[in-house]
């Protein structure tokens, strides 16, 4: 019996048995191979586009409202997205309805809470900003003004439009929430741990915690503890009053963010948490017409390495104003907050990154006393020539507030950059309006009860009067005579002893009793 020639590579060459063999595994293998790649291939493919039609399905949930008057993005460039807490009764279910009232014993809808999130895409960063829901400001298009969380009533554009025209903060997008869709994300996670360093208590929210400690919350009471705002704790054997109010339940908020934040990102490796919670958010959730499926998933890509509990937080600096405050004939606002300038102004360039403009020769100005305080027009209207503005008008308007009145710059339609340049000049408290002005008026400032100007700084030795930079720490050169409340924001300081915050690490949780 022959032998057979050993395997030869080349073509047409006689081939052993055995060599064959060891062909036929290898292609075998070979085929096994291709094979899984291509089953593994198919399953990712299945699997992504199984994970667009979900996220398809969930964006579909989510309404869409026709919100007008959104700043256009610019491609790279930062963009603000407008977050609210909506208190709306008629969109609660019966159930929640009784706890918190029903549409026709709570009318209308506010935004309890107003933030400002800041998203810088050059440097992957986020900082949020909030503004207090009791700041008094212009009414769009009038000469009137209300609460800041009044806007709402009239829908979401109306609101945008308070922002962007009185605090010059260009929204490109809006995210609103309800009591339910809170409740529902903080239950999905089957609730959240936070430590209460002292016990506390508000009737108006319903919140009760009798004891120190870490504690769990449900939907219920986390709720109850971001809406308190009239808060008593108990320390040195008696009940203490918290008197900020909305600037103290703000930096609660804020703190509860965190610590939300803080329990969502270890479960979301899990699809049925991940599942419960996008179930709890999109019914409910509101956005405008404009924020696409693309643009949200793009976010979520670019920062999701972005840790919610590290975002720095800050609220627009007010004070409080004193007494029970009467506006216009009416008697009825109770509490409410005046900007403290420029302070506000600078919080805003600092944390969104916005332009701080020049004054602009020629621009005309017309200046009104608004506070009854003598000679107030003249004094302004003075300190505003030496700063170079063109000062065409000085005279009188009606005052309409009591106990105290806010400083309002209107400006003509494209004259907001004007505007936002005087108003970097001006202490006490301002706040920007736009409005129709008489031909020829470019900017009118209506005078307030606490109001100076800065001017500019002396020139040093050797240099021309025109390229000193105002100073901040100069005197003032006009002031009403009367001092300002105390800024009441804390916008930088720590949370005070009593406010409940994460729980220490390995601290035992205890139930609220």
């Amino acid at each position: 019996m022959s032998q057979q020639p050993p395997y030869s590579p080349y073509p047409g060459a006689p081939v052993s048995r055995p060599a064959r063999r060891r062909a036929s595994r290898r292609k075998i293998r070979l085929r096994r191979t291709i094979f899984a790649a291509s089953a593994l291939l198919l399953i990712l493919l299945l699997l992504a586009g199984g994970g667009y039609l979900y996220a398809q399905y969930r964006y579909h949930q989510i309404h869409k409202d026709n919100v007008t008057g959104l700043t256009a993005e610019v491609p790279n460039q930062p963009i603000n997205i407008l977050m609210i807490g909506n208190n709306c009764r008629t969109c609660l279910n019966g159930k929640q309805a009784a706890a918190f009232g029903s549409g026709s014993q709570v009318g209308g809808a506010r935004s309890d809470v107003t933030m400002i999130l800041h998203l810088d895409p050059a440097k992957h960063t986020a900082s949020e900003v909030s503004i207090p829901r009791d700041s008094f400001v212009p009414i769009p298009g009038t000469d009137l003004a209300n609460r800041v969380d009044d806007a709402l009533n009239k829908g979401p554009s109306e609101l945008v439009k308070t922002i962007e025209d009185d605090y010059g903060i260009p929204i490109n997008h809006f995210v609103s929430l309800n009591f339910d869709t809170f409740q529902a994300v903080v239950n999905s996670l089957g609730g959240v741990r936070m430590y209460f360093p002292d016990p506390v208590k508000d009737a108006y929210s319903g919140l009760n915690v009798p004891n120190a400690g870490c504690h769990f919350l449900n939907g219920t009471q986390a709720l109850q503890v971001v809406r308190a705002r009239h808060m008593y704790y108990y320390t040195g054997g008696r009940w203490v009053y918290d008197p900020t109010g909305d600037i103290s339940r703000i930096h609660r908020d804020q703190e509860f963010l965190k610590v939300l934040a803080a329990s969502i990102r270890p479960k979301l490796h899990n699809p049925l948490t991940v599942n419960s919670l996008l179930g709890a958010i999109a019914p409910d959730l509101q956005i405008d017409q404009g924020f696409s499926l693309h643009e949200l998933l793009s976010l979520a890509l670019d920062y999701r390495s972005v840790n919610p509990s590290t975002i720095p937080t800050t609220t627009l600096p007010v004070f409080e104003v004193p007494g029970s405050f009467t506006y216009d004939g009416n008697p009825g606002y109770g509490s409410v907050v005046f900007p403290t300038s420029p302070a506000d102004f600078t919080v805003l360039r600092q944390q969104l990154g916005l332009p701080t403009p020049a004054i602009a020769k020629g621009t005309t100005v017309s200046v009104l006393n608004g506070s009854g305080i003598s000679n107030q027009a003249a004094q302004i209207g003075n300190a505003l020539t030496q700063l170079g503005e063109n000062v065409v008008n000085v005279g009188n308007a009606t005052s309409s507030a009591s106990p105290a009145s806010e400083t309002v710059v209107y400006y003509a339609p494209g004259e907001q950059t004007q505007a936002e340049a005087l108003v970097g000049h001006l202490t006490g408290n301002a706040i920007m309006g736009e409005l129709s002005l008489p031909a020829g008026t470019d900017l009118e400032v209506v005078t307030g009860t606490y109001l100076s100007v800065t001017p500019p700084a002396s020139p040093a030795p050797g240099s021309s009067a025109s390229s000193a930079p105002p100073s901040s720490s100069s005197p003032s050169s006009s002031s009403s005579g009367q001092v300002p409340p105390q800024d009441v924001t804390r916008a930088t300081e720590a949370l005070p002893s009593y406010d409940p915050r994460g729980c220490p690490a390995g601290m035992p949780v205890t139930p609220i009793s």
